[in-house]
């Protein structure tokens, strides 16, 4: 008999991908799985889930907002109703699919199905993605069969005898490209640096003014900059940009196997996704992380590869100041550079889709 298994949770990219891969995972090592998931009503996921082939039903379910405002007031008091509402609607789920084994990912959705599956005496394992976990995980670990960490940093919050590290699934399609063919991609010298900033699908601020304030002299020093500015900000910056033979500015990079080849250095923000990704390519980078997440974990990301000398850290507020300079440092310095490539390569890889999902099966048998 085929095995059938929900995977739940969402709410941002850095929950929703990892699920699909772990999804996708599953897939492959035997078509005849069936495979649920479950997000939370209005949540991305609910359209990113389906369009990668995965059935997905919803339970309604919001976070606790954290910052005071009539609006976040009027919220917080409905959640207590959306919690029973969607603990309810997760135990109907749940028995009419009758899983195997509810994987959790982290996000609104994954707190209500996981709690009820583990009740229902249903194995229970969750993903963390970050270096700290998500208020949904820390709920329901102490529930849970399996404990499965993207970051080892995340490791002393959980029971020991009961987690494991085993990295974040990326892309397979990462591991395909070339420097040469990342130099063509862009029609660039190969005898130069070249720097990637990327602040994600709709761009990031601080990075975007920081590049735009410290442009010239990133140019003056013949450096080539592959920018990704975001499609939210691409239309306002490209007026005020000059065209250069060694800039690139876009609004996405859909290619990012040759654009990550072709990297000497790496400036983004610090999601799991994005971690697991330098760590994967053996990338130096310097990380910006967003203060705008839950418990400050993209911070809590970074310091995970600062701490072993694999990055360099520049806070969102010190951007315009700091995140030129500390570029052309590095790229002045190669000895400098090549101690953060090092200090990526000494960290330890994982086959994270794999990994994920020997732990699944055996949870299963």
């Amino acid at each position: 008999m085929s095995k059938r298994v929900i995977i739940t949770g969402g709410g941002t990219g850095g929950h929703i991908f990892p699920a699909i891969s772990i999804g996708n995972a599953l897939r492959q090592h035997d078509p005849n799985t069936e495979i649920l998931f479950v997000g939370a009503e209005g949540g991305m996921e609910m359209t990113l889930v389906p369009k990668a082939g995965f059935n997905i039903k919803s339970v309604r379910i919001s976070g606790i907002a954290r910052q005071i405002t009539l609006k976040n007031i009027q919220k917080n008091l409905a959640f207590p109703f959306k919690l029973i509402g969607s603990l309810s609607a997760s135990r109907r789920i749940i028995k009419d699919f009758r899983p195997d084994v509810v994987i959790g990912v982290g996000g609104y959705a994954s707190g209500p199905v996981g709690r009820v599956a583990s009740k229902m005496g249903i194995p229970l394992v969750i993903n963390e993605q970050n270096a700290y976990p998500g208020i949904t995980n820390k709920w329901l670990a102490g529930r849970a069969s399996r404990i499965l960490l993207g970051n080892a940093a995340a490791a002393k919050f959980f029971a020991k005898s009961k987690t494991k590290v085993t990295g974040n699934p990326v892309r397979a399609s990462l591991f395909t490209g070339t420097r040469e063919g990342g130099l063509k991609l862009y029609g660039f010298d190969p005898n130069k640096s070249t720097v990637l900033a990327v602040g994600g699908s709709l761009g990031a601020k601080a990075l975007n003014d920081a590049l735009e304030s410290g442009l010239a002299e990133l140019m003056a020093a013949d450096i080539q900059l592959i920018w990704q500015c975001g499609k939210r900000y691409y239309e306002g910056l490209k007026p005020r940009i000059a065209e250069h033979a060694n800039l690139r500015l876009v609004p996405f990079i859909e290619d990012m196997a040759s654009t990550f080849a072709v990297a000497d250095l790496v400036i983004s923000r610090a999601g799991a996704s994005t971690i697991s990704e330098l760590i994967l390519l053996n990338k130096p980078s310097i990380l910006l992380p967003s203060p705008n997440v839950a418990e400050d974990h993209q911070t809590k990301n970074a310091m995970s590869l600062v701490d072993q000398q694999a990055a360099r850290l520049v806070k969102d507020v010190d951007a315009k100041e700091k995140l030129v300079p500390t570029t052309l440092e590095l790229l002045g310095n190669p000895e400098k550079l090549e101690a953060l490539r090092k200090g990526i390569e000494k960290i330890e890889k994982h086959d994270a889709a794999q990994e994920i999902l020997e732990e699944i099966l055996a949870v299963m048998k």
